[in-house]
């Protein structure tokens, strides 16, 4: 073994993928405090279906403006599907719905054991061989979570049932998504790459939504609509295209290991905004987590 492989590896890691990834982990941490907020004005699917669309028309309209095509070529198209049925799609409803059953930081710690799923799928798929820096990364973030829940009160029990069950499969999805997007990229520029997965992905939704839901638009508070607007600039447009940006500038398992700060950040938000548990086992978890993060972005 020669010194050339890791030298290769490290220099796979650029610094402008970890900016890509830290803006993605601010901007999804604080939406599950606004999204649990939202969810007491607006019922789920129509929520996370219409604020996607629009979203995504707004991607669009920004790619217009700086040049980018948004043209598809024919090859690409089952790609996008696949992406935005699952990275999406599946995302979205199964974790809007995992917040009727669950406090928003429970969900954000639940569905990110994501990168315990997405550093698994890198190896048979990626070819991606785990390191040791790697493996101790995911030990630590899955005792940070683990240590996160048990602070929390969390157990599994038979009322919130049908929340974990909803974020473990919205989690791994979007693993799977994750590790695809390596194997079969969509060489796209990543605005209308993100215009084009979120508008599949969330079209669906909205339709669904607004056919089969009962929605009170005039009832939306002042502090709602502005929680719209994050949900849909912030947390749609601007986080989804730093994260598919990072995914084209890091490996797919410390793409996903990164994502880990998401929950840190959801945790002290929602304990500020929902006045949801934060002790000093959850502050401890907290830091451990943080620190899978930072030895993850160096292995």
């Amino acid at each position: 073994m020669t010194e050339s492989a890791p030298k290769a590896a490290r220099a796979r890691i650029a610094p402008a993928g970890l900016a890509f990834l830290a803006i993605t982990s601010i901007g999804w941490g604080f939406n599950w405090p606004a999204t649990k907020l939202l969810l007491s004005e607006l019922p789920p699917l129509t929520l996370r279906g219409t604020t996607g669309v629009v979203g995504a028309a707004l991607l669009a309209v920004l790619a217009l403006m700086r040049g980018q095509s948004l043209h598809v070529p024919i090859h690409l198209w089952p790609r996008l599907v696949v992406a935005g049925l699952l990275n999406v799609t599946g995302w979205m409803v199964l974790m809007g719905l995992a917040l009727l059953w669950l406090p928003a930081s429970e969900a954000a710690l639940i569905a990110y054991t994501m990168p315990v799923w997405a550093a698994a799928l890198a190896w048979p798929v990626l070819g991606e061989r785990p390191t040791l820096l790697r493996g101790i990364a995911l030990v630590m973030a899955f005792a940070g979570l683990a240590a996160i829940m048990g602070g929390n009160g969390f157990n599994a029990s038979l009322a919130k049932l049908p929340g974990i069950i909803m974020a473990l499969c919205g989690s791994i999805g979007f693993a799977i998504g994750t590790v695809l997007a390596k194997r079969w990229p969509i060489k796209l520029p990543p605005i209308p790459a993100a215009a084009w997965q979120i508008g599949i992905g969330c079209l669906p939704v909205a339709l669904v939504g607004l056919a089969i839901e009962t929605t009170h638009w005039a009832a939306v508070t002042p502090v709602g609509w502005a929680l719209l607007f994050y949900s849909t600039v912030v947390q749609f447009c601007i986080a989804y295209v730093s994260w598919f940006a990072a995914l084209t500038r890091l490996p797919a398992s410390i793409a996903a290991i990164g994502t880990m700060a998401v929950p840190v950040i959801g945790v002290l938000a929602s304990a500020l905004a929902l006045h949801e548990p934060l002790g000093a086992g959850q502050i401890g978890a907290l830091v451990l987590t943080l620190a899978a993060v930072a030895l993850a972005t160096r292995s």
